[in-house]
């Protein structure tokens, strides 16, 4: 199901934890109608005191807004949530910017086409006090003409930023960048305990921390025009760094980790995609060839 082509769209937010109730004020803040509904009642007195419409059933919310935004839990409660509603769906499109898996997010897309309804799935980039800022992106996947359709209004809670048809796409790419965040936030607190184990304090440790992981990008883009080039190409060249010497302090931070009976999931994870490269007759190439290991772990 296609919509027909607007600049403006009719909204409903199902939905209002702390991304939904910043979605429905940016959407107000722009001088939108905006109508609400969530389970748990009371979480909309906030945004219903600022303006919001609120709906006394989910119906009732989808019947209200030809953008139906949906920030939940999960696409479970999306199916919780809708599945009494189903024949109000004829004609909507349901923009689903709640964190599943690819695949679920496809099977969404199939489940909201059986109903009549066009499907966006949307991953937020950023937490809930920057959406509606210049600072805030959205990535979508699903039909571009969809999000064409809708592209005004999607626009004040970020800039959209459409990866493609397929309906995973978008939360692949979430799902990737939450894999570099939540390991990073992970890496931060192992290396704060370490230090912390030797006196110190985490007021003094993180910006120290901190540094280091704001160089990252910097050591990853070293000696490349194009981040990602070499990769694609099959090409990793250890004239700046090896697999066997990162292999080596991957080492150094395990037993450094069991010497202070630190846990050891993470450095023993990353130890061991060292460990299966230079197994593998690769200790010689760059540290990218880890990759290698990640995509076929057997």
């Amino acid at each position: 199901m296609t919509p027909s082509h607007r600049t403006t769209s009719t909204v409903a937010v199902i939905g209002l934890g702390p991304m939904g109730r910043a979605m429905t004020r940016a959407l107000l803040a722009a001088g939108r109608p905006v109508t609400v509904w969530n389970r748990t009642a009371h979480r909309a007195d906030g945004v219903v005191a600022d303006g919001a419409r609120r709906a006394a059933t989910a119906r009732e919310a989808v019947e209200a807004g030809d953008l139906v935004i949906l920030s939940l839990t999960d696409y479970r409660a999306m199916y919780d949530i809708l599945d009494g509603a189903t024949d109000a769906l004829t004609g909507k499109t349901l923009a689903n910017l709640s964190s599943d898996t690819p695949d679920r997010s496809r099977e969404a897309a199939t489940w909201a086409a059986g109903h009549g309804a066009a499907f966006l799935t949307g991953g937020v980039m950023v937490p809930a006090p920057l959406v509606g800022t210049p600072s805030a992106h959205v990535y979508y996947s699903g039909s571009a003409q969809v999000l064409e359709s809708h592209r005004e209004t999607l626009t004040l809670l970020g800039a959209p930023k459409y990866l493609g048809g397929d309906p995973g796409l978008a939360q692949m790419m979430y799902q990737a960048h939450l894999a570099v965040f939540l390991t990073t936030l992970s890496a931060l607190m192992h290396a704060t305990a370490m230090l912390g184990s030797a006196g110190m304090t985490a007021r003094e440790a993180l910006p120290e921390l901190l540094a280091a992981a704001d160089s990252i990008g910097a050591i990853v883009r070293a000696g490349e025009e194009h981040p990602g080039a070499a990769l694609d190409e099959g090409r990793h060249p250890g004239d700046l760094s090896t697999v066997t010497m990162m292999g080596a302090t991957a080492d150094h931070i395990v037993e450094t980790s069991r010497t202070l009976g630190l846990d050891l999931a993470l450095p023993l994870a990353v130890q061991s995609h060292y460990r299966r490269a230079i197994e593998a007759g690769h200790g010689g190439d760059n540290w990218t060839r880890v990759i290698d290991g990640i995509r076929d772990p057997r």
